[in-house]
């Protein structure tokens, strides 16, 4: 059987995310498995790092490749990426969800579309205001 190389890329910078919010792992990681879950994407393993004095990591490593968030919760900033193989898991998906329960006042995306030979760059919509 032959695979396709096709896949989306999404990143985000969020701003202006609760301090609390971005300070805890362990919401963050059940953010990031429940939108993994809204694209439809499958969950194979979760790492997660508490840094001291603040912030955090998490990465979700997903069949279909993987979802992450890096916080720096004294700037209110959250970066978030999440790239998918395939034509079925729609990456877009979990970053709205994200975005939805975060709640940033600013957010900056980027999609790539990946696999067709070159990097093709669109700008996705989120929570219905275009961005940049």
């Amino acid at each position: 059987m032959e695979y396709s190389t096709f896949g989306r890329h999404v990143a985000v910078d969020t701003w202006g995310v609760d301090f609390d919010v971005l300070n805890n792992a362990e919401l963050l990681t059940a953010h990031l498995v429940e939108a993994a879950e809204a694209c439809g994407a499958t969950v194979m393993s979760i790492q997660s790092k508490q840094f001291e004095p603040q912030g955090a990591t998490v990465l979700v490593l997903l069949s279909e490749s993987h979802l992450s968030i890096h916080t720096y919760p004294e700037r209110g900033f959250a970066a978030i990426d999440c790239y998918t193989c395939g034509e079925f898991v729609d990456p877009q998906l979990a970053i709205d969800y994200l975005v939805s329960v975060l709640k940033p006042d600013k957010t900056f995306a980027k999609q790539l579309i990946r696999g067709l030979g070159e990097l093709e760059v669109v700008t996705p919509v989120i929570n219905q205001v275009e961005l940049v």
